[in-house]
């Protein structure tokens, strides 16, 4: 089964991609050896790991062991932008069209050094990725994904004011995408974090 990337637990979806977890603090390997204060520029601290601030999209970066190593190193230090993907020939997957995460196999196989996953405002949030999928992702990007407990603890107290205003309130209604970072009252401290699919 498909799952929609960034959905919230309690709406029965399991989290694919989501909102990931950087290894250790701001992109040291391992756990924190103490409170973390600071992430990359594309995370923020949410209890003892950093997750990133918006929903994720899901890059192929042709290469990425020789010609693009840097841009990978970018996308693991949380430095990346869209320019920076795009000069590299990488492409966004999951946007608009179904299942073109090939040769990337729903399994997980064939994954590594292939797509990566990355926290960036103003694309639309990577779609239609199984939970191996979303895990090499995050694997090859220097993350992973939350448990339920982090995710809960991350998204707790985003607004959910009522109806959707289409301008400002978060976007929780199912089937109905919008660019991450989009909505300005969706923001506490992780963005969309409800979801914007």
């Amino acid at each position: 089964m498909r799952e929609r990337v960034l959905r919230h637990i309690s709406n029965g979806i399991a989290t694919a991609v989501a909102a990931a977890l950087l290894t250790g603090a701001a992109g040291a390997a391992g756990p924190p050896s103490g409170p973390l204060t600071k992430c990359p520029p594309n995370a923020v601290v949410s209890g003892a790991a950093c997750i990133d601030k918006y929903e994720a999209s899901v890059w192929r970066v042709p290469n990425a062991t020789t010609v693009n190593r840097f841009l990978v190193d970018r996308i693991r230090r949380g430095r990346a932008t869209v320019a920076d993907l795009a000069a590299g020939g990488a492409t966004q997957l999951g946007a608009s069209v179904t299942d073109d995460y090939s040769p990337c196999a729903d399994s997980g196989q064939n994954c590594a050094n292939d797509i990566y996953a990355a926290s960036l405002p103003g694309v639309m949030p990577s779609a239609d990725i199984t939970w191996f999928q979303a895990q090499a992702a995050c694997t090859n990007a220097a993350k992973r994904l939350p448990s339920n407990a982090e995710w809960q603890a991350a998204v707790a107290g985003t607004p959910d004011p009522g109806p959707d205003d289409r301008m400002s309130d978060c976007n929780t209604r199912r089937g109905s995408a919008v660019a991450t970072g989009s909505r300005s009252a969706c923001v506490r401290s992780v963005r969309d974090g409800r979801g914007s699919r």
